[in-house]
């Protein structure tokens, strides 16, 4: 492994997830890239905060503030869990909608990933069909090793 994808979240099994991402990249001097999906409803709504904001205090916030915040955010998480490695990691922020399963892939092309970790739903194989699965996906299109957790 020399470049892993992480997708980060801050619920318990994602920073499990990027834990061992953290100590698996710190044994062999691999890099991570820290994913951070927002969805445009989520971009919409921190940019309502923010003109809020921005009323009060007389200046602007675009949606390039939103994703400088949520890349603080992952940089932040990733400090606090990588407390005592040596990690060296890239904070990526993607706003995506459609297919996150394609979100992630393209961005694990894009920094030339050869490894993704991923948390996933247990789900039935009727879920699947019906609703989709970003996991799955991710499973049978990236050209790499995978790792899931499963929660």
């Amino acid at each position: 492994m020399e470049r892993a994808l992480i997708v980060v979240d801050d619920g318990d099994s994602e920073i499990a997830l990027l834990r061992e991402a953290g100590e698996l990249a710190a044994g062999v001097d691999a890099e991570l890239i820290l994913l951070a999906l927002l969805s445009t409803e989520d971009v919409e709504s921190d940019l309502e905060t923010l003109e809020a904001i921005a009323d009060i205090e007389h200046t602007e916030y675009s949606e390039d503030t939103v994703r400088k915040s949520a890349a603080r955010a992952a940089d932040s998480l990733a400090e606090d869990v990588f407390d005592d490695l040596e990690v060296s990691h890239t904070s990526v922020v993607t706003v995506s909608d459609d297919d996150r399963s394609e979100a992630i892939l393209e961005t694990a092309t894009e920094y030339d990933c050869d490894h993704v970790f991923i948390s996933g739903r247990k789900r039935s194989p009727t879920g699947k069909v019906v609703f989709g699965d970003t996991t799955q996906d991710v499973l049978l299109n990236f050209d790499g090793r995978v790792t899931v957790e499963l929660t």
